[in-house]
């Protein structure tokens, strides 16, 4: 079942599995090629726009009430679902009109998963990022996005010191603080001899706490930190432990409202640090 998504039909009017008339490029085109180009880095970055993108999945029919079923294509590759990031690119699917579900990359890979399906991105299309994801690409994916929150410092801090960051780490970081929120990173020495980083958020309301800690892991997993790997911890601008830490920290400044959430609309078994490379 796939729930709160928007369904509909598109009208086509060649034959089917042609390709469309060109239409501009797409962020995943643009991170399918530094996927081709480049190494882990890119691979994440394309993983994770994946994930969070809108894709028009095609459907047998249209959807009864909340149910619907995908259409699925025997290719060489085994059973393919296909999906399209653009209303234009699923126009040059088919001959007539298609029944299609507009759904967040990540709500699709869900719904496949274990079920032995590849996806086919932009197939027919003539786009940059024409792939056919295999089960196993999905299924890393789903890894990836499958991170526990973590837990807030429960230790006594015994001092701060000036963080040692990556530009990949600083640019996930920042991607998921709103207008509003502020982020302060420092290395941190606990009294019991531990050390690590913390991470330390304020404008945060209490019931979105939960939400933008989960955020935080899954960017940073994107990024190639291992989940743990950073304490996070919500406090007031007034908050003691912050005035401790401000001096040495490094400051994020919340911009766009960028925050993953699944899209709502009415109407594996692979290494975490090495996202699968695609043909």
């Amino acid at each position: 079942m796939l729930e709160n998504v928007l369904v509909g039909q598109s009208a086509l009017h060649d034959a089917e599995w042609r390709g469309c008339c060109e239409v501009k490029m797409t962020i995943l085109d643009d991170l399918y090629g530094a996927l081709l180009r480049g190494g882990d880095a890119e691979g994440r970055g394309f993983y994770r726009a994946l994930a969070d993108a809108e894709l028009f999945l095609l459907l047998e029919a249209e959807a009864a009430g909340e149910v619907m079923t995908p259409r699925a294509f025997d290719l060489a590759q085994g059973p393919v679902l296909l999906a399209f990031d653009s209303e234009e690119r699923l126009a040059g699917f088919g001959n007539g009109a298609v029944a299609y579900a507009a759904l967040p990359g990540r709500v699709i890979a869900a719904q496949m998963a274990g079920q032995g399906l590849s996806l086919g991105l932009n197939l027919g299309s003539g786009a940059a990022s024409e792939v056919i994801l295999p089960p196993e690409a999905l299924a890393w994916l789903m890894q990836m996005l499958d991170q526990k929150a973590p837990e807030p410092w429960a230790a006594k801090v015994a001092g701060f010191a000036t963080p040692t960051v990556s530009e990949s780490v600083s640019a996930a970081l920042a991607s998921i603080l709103l207008a509003g929120m502020r982020g302060y990173l420092a290395d941190v020495r606990y009294t019991g001899g531990l050390q690590g980083q913390m991470l330390v958020l304020t404008g945060v309301d209490a019931a979105s706490e939960v939400r933008v800690a989960r955020a935080v892991t899954e960017a940073l997993a994107f990024s190639g930190v291992e989940a743990g790997a950073l304490d996070v911890a919500f406090v007031t601008p007034e908050d003691p432990a912050l005035a401790r830490m401000a001096g040495v920290a490094q400051v994020f400044e919340g911009a766009a409202a960028v925050v993953a959430e699944p899209l709502r609309r009415d109407g594996p078994g692979m290494d975490k640090a090495r996202p699968p490379m695609l043909r």
